[in-house]
Parts: C-alpha cells; structure tokens; sequence
C-alpha cells in the first residue's frame, strides 16, 4: 500500500475512505487535540503505532489540516463579533484580488465566504467593540471600493463548534 488512504472510486468526489477507527480518532481530536497518542490509543482501542500510523496517512491525505488553541475571545477582550455583509458592484480580478488581500493583511476577520445570490461576500469580524468596528470598517472602504456593506452585531453566540460532522 502507497501509505495514502483509499479515495472512493467516483472521480468527482474527493472525500476520504474512513473506517470506524478512522471515525473515533478524528473525533477525538477534533474535542481535544492535546490527547497523548497513549489516551487516543486507549480511548479507540488499538496500540500506539497503528494509531499513530493512522493519524499520519489521515495528515497525508489533507483530512487533518493543523492542530490549533481554541482561545476565548471574551477573555482576550474581543467581545463584539460582527456580521458584515458585502456587495460589491466590481467583479474584476483586480479588484478581487485587492479585497481578498485587505481581508487576510486584517486579523479581526476570523471568516470570510464568497456567496451566491444577493450578497457577495459574508465577514466574521471579532474585534473589541462597536469603535473598534468602525475602525476596521473605515479601513476597509478606504482600501477597495464597496458597494453596500451591512453590519450585524450578534448579540448571543448560541453554537459554535470547529467540530465537522464526520461521515
């Protein structure tokens, strides 16, 4: 074996071959990626090295992307996340190019999404608080040329979860 998991035969779909293993380890570390190989191994069953050799060929294939801290925004200060919706009347590789760089070079930007329909363009934005936003939004708009912009300040956050579901 190439040390690759199995992609499924159709060729239009990329998604990995997982087993019951597969499942449980993935699980495990998508609540607590700072879990020993020792406790993954326990928790799922199996030996050290054919986890370890599990959770390899799982990074090899792209499934895994990185391990990373979870922080608290609120505990750092950042307690107003906003909703920004854009519209944009330029659709120019140009532009584009220009405003997917000013949303990466701005660290409040924790999520953005090109979308279909109405709205281009869906920020997350988690900064401080109302003056901080109308900082970044003024840097924003000074940058590259918007059409609309629609800010929505979430008053509760009700879920919110790295976690994938797993097929």
């Amino acid at each position: 074996m190439s040390g690759k998991i199995p992609f499924d035969s159709d060729p239009e779909r990329t998604s990995v071959r997982l087993d019951d293993v597969d499942r449980k380890i993935l699980s495990l570390l998508q609540s607590d990626a700072s879990l020993s190989l020792d406790q993954i191994a326990e928790r799922v069953g199996a030996s050290k090295t054919p986890v370890w050799n599990r959770i390899r060929k799982l990074r090899d294939a792209g499934v895994i992307l990185r391990q990373v801290a979870i922080l608290d925004p609120d505990a750092l200060g950042l307690e107003a996340c906003f909703f920004v919706l854009v519209r944009t009347s330029e659709h120019d590789k140009d532009w584009a190019t220009r405003f997917l760089q000013a949303l990466r070079d701005r660290p409040e930007v924790i999520e953005a999404h090109r979308l279909a329909g109405d709205i281009d363009y869906i920020l997350k934005v988690q900064v401080r608080n109302a003056r901080a936003y109308d900082r970044f939004y003024q840097s924003l708009i000074s940058e590259v040329k918007i059409h609309n912009v629609t800010a929505l300040l979430s008053m509760e956050e009700i879920k919110a979860t790295s976690a994938l579901p797993i097929p």
